[in-house]
């Protein structure tokens, strides 16, 4: 693509020249001058400006979606003739989560070894707060994560939307339950993760949203991971929220049940973190893999 269509599209995603001009590591008034000569290239105005803001015009919403598909497919074949010709190559140091690289990470790292075998992946787990540290601290490249909050020098790519579901183990008495109401929330004992967990930030965000006091659940112990918590649901009269994602071997195995939380839909993107700032090249093409992924 034309140097000017990549300025236009970060200016575009990011409806700010500043940010755009951040991006790219070029000066603002670049960045104008950029958007000014694909106007005059294109005979239209891309963007309408509000004092210190801008907005697609419906010309630019036009253009942007073209712009979009035609960046994806050079991608696409830059990917693809690298693969090819065995040019990458590295290491790349990911963190992630435990949710995440338990039960989405193993088959998506599997299809990265097969499309880039000269690219040397180092895994590292932790909750969603240790990770984001260790990306800080510069000790891995990108990592998976589950929490909403967002690090002011981080900034985030969604890769995959995810739901917690009520859970309770086969044999529980709540297993014929169809239906939790909010009110059994304080009366049933709950497991849950622990504190740092991005599934706990998560299922506190949404409760409050629902004006469900967090603090007046039946809280009986917290765990520091899904698989124990599944596995502490064997014997124990109660229920637990997890990741859908977690349970499709214990459902088809009718070890763990479902049971609809009444009224209340917690879902959420699971995220790649970046240091803000310059993207590795290798780190790039994992970003854009994991993304494109078919989960």
């Amino acid at each position: 693509m034309d140097y000017r269509d990549t300025v236009f599209l970060k200016a575009a995603e990011n409806l700010s020249f500043s940010k755009a001009a951040k991006e790219l590591f070029i000066s603002q008034p670049a960045v104008t001058n950029h958007i000014k000569e694909l106007e005059n290239r294109l005979n239209t105005t891309l963007f309408h400006r509000k004092g210190s803001r801008i907005y697609l015009t419906k010309s630019g919403e036009m253009v942007y979606g073209y712009f979009k598909k035609i960046n994806d497919l050079y991608r696409e074949v830059e990917f693809k003739i690298g693969a090819l010709n065995d040019t990458f190559k590295g290491e790349l140091r990911i963190g992630a989560s435990s949710t995440i690289l338990q039960y989405l990470l193993p088959k998506a790292i599997a299809a990265f070894h097969k499309l880039y075998p000269n690219i040397q992946l180092f895994l590292y787990n932790g909750n969603s707060y240790e990770m984001e540290q260790k990306l800080l601290e510069g000790e891995v490249d990108a990592a998976l994560v589950e929490n909403e909050v967002s690090h002011p020098n981080i900034k985030y790519v969604n890769f995959f939307e995810d739901e917690i579901v009520v859970i309770t183990g086969a044999s529980s008495v709540y297993s014929k339950r169809k239906l939790i109401s909010v009110a059994d929330l304080y009366e049933i004992p709950i497991v849950l993760r622990e504190k740092g967990s991005g599934t706990l930030e998560v299922i506190q965000n949404a409760f409050k949203n629902q004006n469900i006091n967090f603090d007046k659940l039946n809280i009986f112990i917290h765990l520091g991971s899904t698989e124990a918590i599944k596995n502490f649901l064997c014997d124990f009269d109660g229920i637990a929220l997890v990741s859908e994602k977690s349970i499709e071997k214990e459902i088809l195995l009718k070890e763990i049940v479902k049971v609809e939380l009444k009224n209340i839909t917690i879902k959420r993107q699971l995220r790649i973190a970046l240091r803000q700032g310059h993207v590795a090249s290798l780190t790039k093409i994992f970003v854009d893999f994991l993304t494109y992924y078919n989960f």
